[in-house]
């Protein structure tokens, strides 16, 4: 089965990554940059070693995104980011393996250790209607 795992950030740490201080995150060094990338590189090397990487990727900050919902039947499009979401989706990585468990030992191994508080979430992928479970 396939599992996404979700990387959460904020608007925040993203400026922090930029090297930009805030009440939330501190100014990331070109050092700590390469050193998240080396981080993220290595687990995806294991899980491509393995087998079981699928697909991973960043995202660009939520200042970026664009939110489209209808209004009276017309999208309407939102630039972000959105002042009512703290957390966004950062970046994901999708797997294959054997089970839940497995994914959630992969996803136990994606959030860095150094980072008190920070967390990812695993979710199975839909693939087929039958699988739809409340």
């Amino acid at each position: 089965m396939k599992y996404l795992v979700m990387v959460q950030c904020t608007q925040a740490d993203y400026e922090g990554m930029r090297g930009k201080a805030n009440e939330i995150s501190p100014a990331w060094s070109q050092e700590d940059v390469q050193a998240m990338y080396a981080f993220m590189g290595a687990i995806n090397d294991d899980l491509a070693e393995t087998g079981e990487l699928v697909d991973a990727q960043g995202l660009t900050a939520p200042a970026h995104a664009r939110r489209i919902q209808l209004a009276s039947g017309q999208p309407v499009v939102t630039d972000g980011p959105y002042a009512e979401t703290q957390e966004v989706l950062a970046g994901y990585t999708i797997v294959e393996c054997d089970s839940f468990d497995r994914a959630t030992e992969i996803a136990a191994g994606l959030v860095h250790p150094d980072a008190d508080g920070e967390y990812v979430d695993v979710r199975p992928i839909l693939e087929s209607v039958e699988q739809l479970e409340v």
